[in-house]
């Protein structure tokens, strides 16, 4: 794949720095450089060398703003709040409308578990902002840690109104929506979200979840279906089918369903388990036991695969093994 001139750039920056700390070189960076660098250590969490990154570059350009950002970042990280909160003080006597002055200060807070006092901050940084999803995912992360889901899920779904391919923000609304009891509704939600996204299997396989909890079996296999369609490397999607259609006494397209997921990833242990469960409910005991042992192999601490292999030989009166 050809690198674009942006991505070169960064990719000689990142190297020219890092031959300037081998060879204990002093070189000159832009400011754009030094953000460029330390956001790439951040990314790749190495910290170190992040927070190194941003000391040469404040020594080399003192006034930098998004500098002292990373700098207040770093000082969260290692959880010297005050400190950072007094760097963000001096800054926004600086810069009254940097929305990031007010999302490291509600961080801050919401690292004192004043989340009250962070959702204030967050707002602020709403009101200024030129990418709201990410500022209103964290207004609803903040009424998470409240247990306020009521203000979460509202916050969530305009996250989501923004951005349509926010998986996280998706799975947060039903999150909430679980945790309320409100099934029915999260249904509603998301068929009017599948009717502006009608291939998204993430969508497809939480409508499934909420119709298996309503034990309405048979749209849940049509909803695990749409989700199979939309993805058909979807392992979660063959796996929630399989129990659907366990559900149904239908063992042996249960089986077949599970079997799909060996196929796409290493075995789970949950899969091996069912395709033993299974058999056995077909009749087919060694089968049944043969998948059980795979099971235990796959991963020794599950007490649901020895209480199988147990109850197996106890139900065949073996004692002894």
């Amino acid at each position: 794949m050809q690198l674009s001139e942006d991505q070169n750039n960064n990719k000689a920056s990142l190297s020219r720095f890092e031959s300037m700390l081998k060879t204990n070189s002093v070189f000159f960076f832009d400011a754009d450089e030094f953000e460029e660098i330390i956001h790439y250590y951040l990314e790749s969490g190495k910290i170190a060398l992040a927070k190194k990154a941003t000391k040469l570059g404040l020594e080399q350009h003192p006034s930098s703003i998004n500098l002292k950002l990373f700098q207040v970042e770093m000082l969260v990280f290692e959880n010297q709040l005050n400190q950072a909160e007094e760097l963000l003080d001096n800054l926004s006597l600086l810069e009254k409308s940097n929305e990031e002055i007010f999302i490291q200060k509600a961080n801050i807070y919401s690292r004192k578990h004043n989340h009250k006092k962070a959702i204030l901050y967050l707002k602020q940084a709403l009101d200024i902002t030129s990418d709201p999803p990410d500022v209103l995912s964290l207004i609803g992360m903040e009424y998470l840690f409240l247990e306020d889901y009521e203000n979460a899920k509202w916050y969530f779904m305009e996250c989501l109104e923004e951005e349509e391919e926010d998986i996280s923000a998706l799975y947060n609304v039903i999150y909430c929506f679980e945790y309320l009891n409100q099934n029915q509704e999260a249904i509603d939600y998301l068929n009017d979200y599948l009717n502006k996204n009608p291939y998204n299997e993430v969508a497809w396989h939480q409508v499934g979840k909420q119709y298996y909890q309503l034990k309405e079996f048979k749209k849940a296999l049509a909803a695990f279906d749409f989700a199979i369609i939309s993805d058909d490397t979807f392992i979660g999607a063959y796996l929630e089918k399989g129990k659907v259609l366990e559900k149904l006494k239908r063992y042996t397209e249960a089986i077949e369903s599970y079997t799909v997921t060996l196929g796409l990833d290493d075995p789970t242990s949950f899969a091996l388990l069912r395709i033993g469960r299974c058999y056995e409910k077909l009749g087919s005991s060694e089968l049944a036991l043969q998948f059980y042992l795979k099971c235990v192999e796959e991963d020794g601490l599950l007490d649901k695969g020895w209480i199988a292999i147990t109850d197996f030989y106890i139900k065949n009166k073996n004692y002894k093994i």
